[in-house]
């Protein structure tokens, strides 16, 4: 204003008309009207309809990333539910604005300032609170198509990661409720072949940034995994990684007690979204892999005993189930693969060999993971996570023997575990692999002293 005033009264009426026309002819050059300012209205009103706004909630959970105690003066510390049954372990305390408290946030180019309001009492009779985006008008379309969408989806990955797992078994044709899931493998402690696990995490973080590619080539957004190998070489455990890494439910599928597919289709039908599947033992559920010459399978020799007989393939193997492969491939890939989304698939078995070429073909089971027996890289996780060690004296001797037997994670994990001394417990590592050495020289010439008796 005092500006104003002196220039009225310094400067001539022609200068200060010429600088008129000037700062309008540069308002209009730059579009100065691209510099009005818009803003969205977030609103929850506890006494109206807006009281469950999805978009507040997820809104509140997106600042708690943009505010801190170091940079904002007063922010509020809130106790908030993350699901729905309000268990104890269902609760998470949150930092969030107070009463007229703002920040900025930059998306794209984009800047835009956040404001919290908690309302009082208006005309209406009604209370509530709001967030009160504002930007630039230019910014809008940005702002709407694409920042909004993004604190949507950052919201919904908070909320995932927060949450308590479950895992759910079936009771014949219906879910039993699922119980709160607290298994500790993650790929990082997990002993396999690095780049195998990598390859997995790859595959996984691929499949959830591909929802609009599968909806535009025609596909349900499913993905389905063979975890195969010898008993204890870590299947259960990839399988717990990966419900961890992605924080999806399990539903644990027992083939073996299902009537018909009939109550199959709705136990499929009624597992929830983001979800993982897990069929173990798929070898055993059917007649697991049909001969194309009947004549000659009679006079194959009996298969040997399995030596990881559970309860369940036990089951499964006495059991004629009136459940058809069909009918799990139908849900898999066929007219019902389409009545859910975001699922993950994950089939177990010991035996690849003897699964129906129906279940391996493209498109049912997408990535095939071979769990090996225990190698170098995965005898140093291992021992990481067992003993704190990276290095040790005893390293190149066990080295050499691994690479000498076969031997599962089981029992390499079984053997560190017998001694609390990292040293002790390498030792009998080390001897327990001698003798595996020992064992598998003298078994040779006995195996082939069978061969040639075959032959003959």
């Amino acid at each position: 204003m005092l500006a104003r005033g002196m220039a009225r009264d310094i400067l001539p009426p022609e200068l200060r008309a010429a600088l008129g026309r000037a700062a309008a002819y540069v308002r209009a050059r730059l579009g100065a009207s691209d510099k009005e300012r818009h803003a969205l209205v977030i609103r929850r009103d506890f006494d109206s309809g807006y009281s469950e706004n999805e978009l507040f909630d997820a809104a509140r959970k997106y600042l708690t990333t943009k505010i801190s105690p170091r940079t904002t003066p007063c922010l509020g510390l809130g106790l908030f539910p993350v699901e729905p049954d309000r268990s104890s372990s269902s609760w998470s305390t949150l930092l969030c604005l107070e009463h007229d408290g703002s920040t900025s946030d930059h998306f794209d180019g984009v800047d835009v300032v956040w404001k919290y309001v908690r309302a009082g009492r208006g005309e209406d009779g009604t209370t509530g609170e709001y967030f009160k985006l504002s930007f630039d008008a230019k910014d809008a379309d940005t702002v709407s198509e694409r920042y909004v969408p993004f604190v949507m989806s950052t919201a919904e990955q908070l909320r995932m990661r927060a949450r308590a797992l479950k895992i759910s078994k079936n009771d014949g044709a219906s879910w039993q409720h699922g119980i709160n899931y607290h298994h500790p493998a993650t790929f990082a402690t997990l002993a396999m072949d690095p780049s195998l696990k990598q390859a997995v995490m790859d595959d996984l973080d691929r499949f959830l940034k591909r929802k609009e590619y599968y909806l535009r080539i025609g596909k349900p957004w499913k993905r389905g995994y063979l975890l195969y190998g010898p008993p204890g070489t870590g299947k259960s455990s990839l399988v717990a990684a990966m419900a961890n890494y992605l924080r999806f439910n399990l539903y644990d599928l027992d083939l073996s007690v299902v009537p018909d597919n009939s109550a199959l289709q709705m136990l499929l039908i009624n597992m929830r979204n983001k979800s993982i599947l897990v069929i173990e033992d798929i070898d055993c559920c059917f007649d697991a892999k049909k001969s194309r010459e009947e004549e000659g399978s009679r006079n194959m020799p009996e298969p040997a005993a399995d030596p990881d007989n559970t309860p369940r393939r036990q089951r499964a193997q006495r059991k004629q189930n009136t459940v058809t492969l069909s009918g799990l491939l139908n849900f898999i890939d066929g007219l019902w693969s389409t009545s859910g989304e975001e699922r993950i698939i994950i089939f177990t078995t010991n035996y690849k060999e003897r699964l129906d070429q129906a279940l391996l073909r493209p498109g049912r089971m997408d990535m095939h993971v071979e769990m090996g027996y225990c190698r170098w890289e995965a005898f140093r996780t291992l021992a990481r996570n067992y003993h704190l060690v990276d290095d040790h004296p005893l390293f190149p001797e066990i080295q050499q023997l691994l690479k000498a037997v076969d031997v599962t994670p089981a029992e390499v994990s079984e053997m560190l575990l017998r001694k609390e001394d990292a040293g002790q417990a390498l030792q009998v590592l080390k001897q327990f692999l001698e003798g595996k050495k020992t064992n598998a020289k003298k078994e040779a010439p006995e195996m082939k002293n069978e061969e040639a008796d075959k032959a003959m």
